[in-house]
């Protein structure tokens, strides 16, 4: 019996219930639920089919809830730095983007986003320009990687990330930003690196350990294989933090725990 035909029962009982016999009634009233029952498991049904399909997991369930994290919130950072063919050192920051995800929500709750002027390399390069988008008149007259690491500092205090009752740890597409890049610069510059910035979880081993496979790819290879779409332009540092926090959000959806990936200095 089709959808419609049980909704039309549905209305002939209630309109014609005062001149129904009460037993006949309660019969076909009887008849009717299991009926409407099916109607709807068909629906559900259906719904998490077209939910798993784009790889929301298998059920409305996995979208309303899923498993507690083990982090209040997760700072997802992406630096970009100058660059060339061959490699120019020292490498410098010159985009430092980080997003504050809820670890409950799984949402974007505030954004830290500067750009940072190189010194021993000001000048950036056109190949640094062409993949990373950045152009020379976003980084002269922006602050030093000292000053913008101080600015940090400031926003992660106003976000109450400084609380020892508050657990956050960064989450970076692989590595290389907190392994190399910014204790690197920081060496060369005489600078020291907060504690903040010595554990984080690297997005591609995460995605293996959910996934079964190495995001040869980076970015690309997980939005791929979580069929989902790639935001922004590739190599912009805001724009690869929004996909790494929508990748860990579908992960999360999915049933994923995040936990550390980085060893402890």
């Amino acid at each position: 019996v089709s959808d419609a035909s049980g909704c039309s029962m549905i209305a002939f009982l209630h309109t014609g219930a005062a001149k129904f016999p009460r037993n006949l009634l309660s019969r076909a009233r009887q008849a009717v639920s299991p009926l409407l029952a099916g109607v709807l498991k068909g629906y559900s049904s259906i719904l998490s089919r077209k939910l798993a399909s784009h790889g929301f997991g298998a059920s409305m369930a996995a979208m309303s809830s899923f498993p507690p994290q083990r982090y209040h919130y997760f700072l997802v950072l992406d630096f970009e730095a100058t660059c060339d063919k061959p490699q120019i050192h020292p490498q410098e920051i010159i985009e430092f983007p980080i997003l504050k995800l809820n670890g409950r929500t799984m949402e974007i709750e505030s954004t830290f986003h500067m750009y940072v002027q190189p010194v021993v390399h000001p000048q950036l390069t056109p190949f640094c320009t062409e993949l990373t988008g950045i152009i020379q008149g976003m980084v002269d007259g922006q602050p030093s990687l000292q000053q913008v690491l101080e600015r940090v500092d400031e926003w992660m205090a106003k976000e109450g990330l400084l609380d020892p009752s508050v657990k956050s740890i960064f989450v970076t597409c692989g590595d290389w930003d907190l392994k190399v890049m910014l204790p690197g610069q920081c060496q060369y510059l005489g600078l020291p690196v907060a504690d903040y910035f010595k554990q984080w979880i690297n997005l591609k081993k995460a995605y293996s350990f959910a996934m079964g496979s190495w995001p040869k790819n980076g970015l690309l290879d997980m939005n791929k294989g979580l069929n989902l779409q790639h935001i922004g332009r590739p190599h912009s540092g805001i724009d690869d933090c929004k996909n790494i926090a929508n990748i860990m959000k579908t992960l999360a959806h999915r049933g994923f725990i995040f936990k550390q990936t980085s060893k402890p200095f």
